[in-house]
């Protein structure tokens, strides 16, 4: 891909201005959805090697910070903060690749849990490994912007109902 001589968030924040309000926002928000594209497709090329999206490695870690390496799928949905179905799927794709397995909860008859695997606990280091390595496609921002980062993107969270 080509890169262009200009920024094109810049040229398009300049055309938005001529037209309507809110440019400074328009800039942000389109500048913030093109680094979580960059970011996602740099996070999955470092997983892709493991067998994983960025998507089922954070649902591995879950079950790794889990204190018995397990838990219900409706929760692991709500952490993770994705669809029910999105997590079904996550899950037995991860189940298919031995990654983890998938059980009656001896608590709730109705409920399944996943628990995870020595080999998807092996997985999980040798992908956080590469993950560190490359500090997660932004060692570009020292720790104090990484901090600020975060710290600038809490309200919105916040304010979203996120936590």
């Amino acid at each position: 891909m080509t890169r262009p001589p200009f920024d094109p968030i810049d040229e398009a924040a300049r055309q938005w201005a001529a037209r309507w309000p809110g440019a400074p926002a328009m800039h942000a928000v389109t500048s913030l959805m093109r680094v979580q594209q960059l970011v996602i497709g740099r996070l999955d090329a470092l997983l892709k090697p493991h067998g994983l999206t960025f998507a089922r490695y954070e649902a591995l870690v879950l079950l790794v910070f889990s204190s018995r390496g397990s838990l219900p799928l409706g929760k692991m949905g709500e952490r993770l903060q994705v669809h029910p179905t999105s997590v079904t799927s996550i899950v037995r794709r991860l189940e298919s690749a031995a990654l983890v397995v998938r059980r009656p909860s001896p608590d709730d008859g109705r409920a399944v849990l996943a628990e995870i695997t020595e080999a998807g606990r092996a997985l999980v280091e040798a992908a956080t490994a590469d993950l560190v390595g490359a500090e997660f496609a932004l060692g570009v921002l020292g720790d104090d912007d990484l901090r600020s980062l975060s710290s600038l993107l809490a309200p919105v969270r916040r304010d979203a109902g996120d936590f």
